[in-house]
């Protein structure tokens, strides 16, 4: 445990928690998460954006190269990639997508060294969780809300014992209700996990995405299979809505 890097809430927060029970204390947890700041780019940053299909949108996966456009897919790591590259243009960053449809954290756990740890990002985006909650509705895999937190503290744990000075972005996995895939069956289950990643993002000094209220206020405009494909997977208005939200977390 990184204990420099897992003070779990700041005196000031346990001060105002000793007034909170429920919902209310999760919601000032959330809100720590989200003002954490914004994160300044610069010069020879590495970013890194790591995750599931979402991430990984069809990136062709023999490209090991950064700020490739071949090597990014089709969603919101790529337009969001784009705008830095543009935008920072004489700081010299790179930019790598090592997303993979179908991931889970065990997954991540798996190849984490190699496609994470020796790329010595220090700027590391996660999006992970939504298939950690899908496989066990679709294939009857056991992994609880408790048991995915404690692997993604796990995964961050040994992270930061390699890389201490990494700044951590933590995306909320999400789903877009009665588009294909996401159905009444999902809940109360799966905002568990949600919160779980919340959790995370407080206790490890994370900027939080809050993902899940980006797409519920875009539904106020368009219905949900605008912004996604099947509940999950974004349409191009989708990605391009998470990658304005990602973007928002950098000066």
């Amino acid at each position: 445990m990184n204990t420099n890097r897992r003070s779990f809430i700041t005196k000031s927060m346990l001060a105002a928690g000793a007034a909170l029970t429920g919902t209310s204390l999760l919601k000032a947890e959330e809100d720590v998460a989200l003002k954490k700041g914004k994160i300044a780019i610069k010069e020879h940053d590495i970013i890194l954006f790591q995750g599931d299909s979402i991430t990984d949108a069809g990136r062709k996966r023999d490209n090991a190269m950064p700020n490739d456009t071949t090597a990014f897919g089709n969603g919101y790591a790529l337009l969001a990639g784009g705008r830095l590259l543009s935008q920072y243009a004489s700081q010299n960053i790179k930019i790598y997508n090592k997303g993979i449809s179908g991931n889970r954290i065990p997954d991540l756990q798996g190849r984490w060294q190699q496609e994470a740890i020796e790329l010595k990002p220090t700027i590391l985006s996660i999006l992970i969780g939504v298939n950690d909650f899908w496989r066990t509705m679709d294939s009857g895999a056991s992994n609880t809300p408790e048991q995915f937190k404690g692997q993604y503290q796990k995964l961050l744990d040994g992270t930061l014992q390699q890389l201490p000075n990494v700044q951590l972005i933590i995306g909320e996995p999400f789903g877009v209700k009665d588009v294909k895939h996401v159905t009444d069956a999902w809940y109360p289950k799966f905002p568990a996990y949600q919160r779980a990643c919340q959790e995370i993002a407080v206790e490890y000094k994370a900027t939080f995405i809050p993902y899940q209220s980006v797409f519920d206020k875009a539904l106020q405009q368009s219905p949900g299979d605008y912004w996604t494909t099947d509940g999950i997977h974004t349409s191009l208005a989708g990605a391009s809505l998470m990658a304005e939200a990602w973007l928002a977390t950098i000066k």
